[in-house]
């Protein structure tokens, strides 16, 4: 099973982490990316830039509107994510409680869906699984 760790941050966790040498946070998060993938069971992870930079699309109107970040209150974005293929739910939660994280922030893990989650016999569930293998094997090019 994959899980998504989607890492979230409170104003205070926010400033708090810009007290902390940066160096230090590298550190803490390589250990901890180099112990998962020493386990086995990191497929993908990467860190956010600001929300500064981001944009939101919104297709509450007929045509989709595009606002510039930053967006939202800070406990509702998302600073990075890991994926992580693992057994159960439950280790799942116990590589989320590893990580690196401190006061006001947060990790939100999500069952990451794949195709036994689908109807088989559906034409473009047979697409997507068709491209997948499609993209599997350029990769392997």
């Amino acid at each position: 099973m994959k899980f998504m760790l989607i890492m979230r941050s409170t104003d205070e966790a926010v400033a708090a982490y810009k007290e902390i040498p940066f160096e230090q946070v590298i550190e803490a998060m390589g250990k901890y990316n180099e112990s998962m993938i020493k386990a086995g069971v990191l497929a993908a992870g990467e860190g956010l830039t600001d929300a500064a930079e981001g944009f939101v699309v919104d297709f509450s109107a007929e045509t989709p509107l595009i606002t510039d970040g930053p967006y939202g209150e800070t406990k509702e974005l998302f600073n990075g994510f890991w994926i992580i293929e693992v057994s159960s739910r439950e280790e799942a939660a116990e590589w989320a409680s590893r990580a690196p994280l401190g006061a006001g922030s947060f990790l939100e893990v999500r069952r990451v869906t794949d195709m036994s989650d689908f109807p088989a016999d559906n034409e473009w569930i047979e697409k997507e699984a068709g491209w997948r293998d499609e993209a599997a094997q350029r990769a392997q090019q």
